[in-house]
């Protein structure tokens, strides 16, 4: 086996790393006071937050969300923390743990007020996750080949994050996984920061660079997919799988090859001692079943994971055929024996989705995101992309020792790209591109930020410049992504939160619902809405192009009853949440929904059952017999 030489690094250089916040020559002055900062820092953010916490005005909010209902101290404990974070980095290479705590504390106070606060589940669709875990611990079994409702049995061929919860339900003694659900991504979010570290540390020593890319990572992670959900679970092992093989599967003279070509940053970038071909084989059993668990949670993961694996087979530094195929045996294994109906029927559409890349980039199922929050939120989603991607191409272009070490990574991220080609996911494979290639994309944007740790030869008057450029470039792109997660995960809250008085009514209507009912709705996204998924029927009837949804408001008695089956006992739930996502999403027009409400209502062939003001409930009787229940 062949020994790894070294590389000199950021800690071991003669050369002191400049630093980023007070220039060259001023890295190391005032150690002693930087940590009683950092902790000052996190001190006063805490304080901030905490007291900002139960003046958030959630059960209120308006147009924009979260947005207008954040106090000031909120907004406040995110620039201390921030403040605090670039202050950290001065003397990241001796305590590289104050950019961590700083880290762990921005995820907190990014993502735990829903936690903290809400009665209810965020994401009104999360809720069908959670009856998927008590229809599993009811019943005591799986059944992939059902024919389940809205296709509710991809989640018995996929039921790894459903068994791990049920067994987490029973353990913890709570009632049903909503319990702990809104923790989901704090959880993984903090799983995931040393899976970061460990994939950002095998490409750089800096711990200025590792710290800023993770903090960069979390900020542009608004897409939503760490919510309790099979992906942001399996999205950890995807992650988990690449960070051993980046570490442990360099092939014997890679780090050479690299050094003699001049291809290493003498001072920042590191390459993993090689591993002999037992080894490596070694590291495939260890793997096998990780990348089985991956198989067992989700549909889409594994063939991100096979894509990424590909990419970088395709460098002699990680070129191992073996593990790429076992990686696809066992996704094959998978889709052909559990996942086989779904699977199947994925392949009889691919005609109709492939090379369609227009269609297979579109968000949701309108694309056009109405009222001020939503519109805001679009904006700011476009501009944090378009922000990281061009900070990771200055990245690419400017420090080229670093890109040709890291092309591992880079390659990583761009591997999913070609997905776009081949399907939609259900309108969400852009989301799923951007998620699966970001931990890359943000290493790069950081390392735009953060100047090279190296002793190179230049001038000194070219040394001042750029590390006052990046005193001030720093931690003003770092608000810039502070000020655009904010509408991006907060502006469409008033559509992620449902009152409880909701979620009671709903869950009257189906537990009420004899077996085989039709349970009609505008959209999947209400609370509870595929309670009893495995004894009901569904029909989401304005998930659907706006100029079909435009024509169903003409007649909807009509239009719904020339849908119903002859004999079929068929409800139809109407609820706020319906009506603000259909309205946000752009999936009806202004007033739509208050239209299709009142016609139904209005109608003979619909009788109403329960009318509240955050819905109303109503079946469907072709006699016109009509009974109400006062409320």
């Amino acid at each position: 086996m062949q020994h790894h030489v070294p590389v000199p690094t950021a800690e071991s250089s003669a050369l002191p790393a400049p630093d980023p916040v007070t220039g060259p020559g001023r890295a190391g002055r005032g150690p002693s006071r930087l940590p009683a900062a950092g902790l000052l820092t996190l001190l006063l953010a805490a304080c901030l937050w905490i007291y900002a916490l139960p003046r958030i005005g959630f059960r209120e909010m308006g147009d924009y969300g979260l947005l207008d209902r954040l106090p000031v101290a909120y907004y406040l404990s995110l620039l201390v923390l921030t403040a605090g974070f670039v202050l950290s980095l001065r003397r990241a290479a001796a305590a590289p743990w104050w950019p961590a705590a700083h880290c762990a504390a921005l995820l907190l106070a990014l993502k735990a007020p829903p936690a903290v606060l809400y009665d209810a589940v965020r994401y009104p669709w999360s809720s069908k996750h959670d009856a998927v875990v008590n229809t599993l611990l009811a019943n005591g079994e799986l059944r992939p080949g059902a024919a389940l409702s809205g296709n509710m049995s991809a989640y018995d061929q996929w039921p790894g994050f459903f068994t791990l919860n049920a067994g987490l339900t029973r353990a913890l003694g709570v009632e049903s996984a909503a319990a702990y659900a809104n923790w989901a991504p704090i959880v993984l979010g903090l799983l995931m920061i040393p899976v970061l570290v460990l994939i950002y540390r095998t490409f750089s020593r800096d711990w200025r660079l590792v710290w800023t890319a993770v903090w960069i990572f979390q900020l542009a992670n608004w897409v939503g997919q760490d919510y309790f959900a099979p992906q942001g679970l399996a999205y950890l092992l995807h992650l988990t799988v690449l960070a051993v093989v980046l570490r442990h599967f360099v092939r014997p003279g890679s780090a050479g090859r690299l050094r003699d070509r001049g291809f290493l940053d003498p001072a920042a970038a590191a390459v993993p001692p090689p591993t002999n071909t037992r080894q490596r084989a070694v590291c495939v059993v260890v793997l096998a079943p990780l990348i089985a668990a991956v198989n067992a949670t989700h549909q889409l993961t594994p063939v991100m994971l096979c894509v990424c694996l590909l990419a970088l087979s395709l460098t002699r530094r990680y070129r191992n055929l073996g593990l790429l195929a076992v990686t696809g045996l066992l996704m094959l294994a998978w889709d052909l024996t559990m996942g086989r109906p779904l699977f199947v029927e994925t392949l009889s559409t691919l005609k109709e989705s492939l090379g369609e890349l227009t269609q297979n980039s579109r968000a949701g199922y309108a694309g056009r995101l109405t009222g001020p929050g939503p519109e805001l939120a679009g904006r700011a989603n476009v501009l944090m992309v378009l922000t990281i991607v061009v900070l990771a191409g200055v990245a690419v272009v400017l420090r080229r020792r670093l890109t040709r070490s890291a092309l591992p990574l880079l390659l990583v991220s761009a591997a999913p790209v070609p997905l776009f080609a081949v399907n939609d996911y259900g309108g969400e494979m852009l989301f799923r591109v951007y998620l699966f290639g970001l931990p890359g994309a943000a290493f790069f944007a950081a390392a735009a930020l953060v100047p090279a740790a190296t002793g190179a030869r230049r001038p000194a008057r070219a040394k001042v410049l750029r590390d006052r450029a990046a005193a001030v470039a720093l931690p003003a792109v770092l608000l810039v992504l502070l000020a655009g997660f904010l509408p991006s995960y907060y502006g469409k809250e008033k559509m992620y939160y449902t009152p409880p008085e909701e979620t009671a009514l709903v869950t009257r209507a189906l537990d009420s619902a004899p077996e085989g009912s039709l349970i009609l709705a505008t959209t999947g996204s209400f609370p509870q809405a595929l309670h009893r998924y495995d004894r009901l029927e569904h029909w989401y009837f304005a998930e659907q192009e706006l100029p079909e949804n435009e024509k169903m408001l003409r007649d909807p008695a009509r239009y719904l009853a020339e849908g119903i089956p002859p004999g079929t006992t068929t409800y139809v739930i109407l609820t706020r949440t319906q009506d603000i996502y259909t309205a946000g999403e752009g999936l009806l027009p202004a007033g739509g929904f208050e239209t299709l409400r009142t016609k139904l209502t209005a109608s003979p062939l619909f009788a109403t059952v329960e009318d509240r003001p955050y819905g109303v409930v109503l079946e469907y009787r072709p006699a016109g017999r009509r009974t109400t229940t006062s409320p």
